[in-house]
């Protein structure tokens, strides 16, 4: 699950579970948002997580040294 669709699972559960007033029988909308709310935070938790542990390191670059030839004036004629 990405990032995108764990906020939009967030936002989706957040309106059925504050918004919406009407009534269906035989289930709750309220309980289906906030079932809704906890799988987007949950993904949202696994994708950050994944993202953190699997990017690569940003490291400093290694200092190289490079040795050159010391520049020699041509001969006067």
């Amino acid at each position: 699950m990405t990032i995108g669709s764990s906020i939009f699972l967030i936002a989706v559960g957040a309106i059925l579970r504050y918004a919406v007033t009407t009534s269906v029988s035989g289930i709750s909308i309220t309980t289906i948002g906030l079932i809704l709310m906890i799988a987007g935070i949950a993904g949202l938790v696994l994708s950050l997580l994944y993202m953190l542990t699997w990017a690569p390191r940003r490291r400093l670059p290694e200092e190289r040294i490079v040795e050159r030839d010391s520049y020699r004036e041509p001969p006067a004629y």
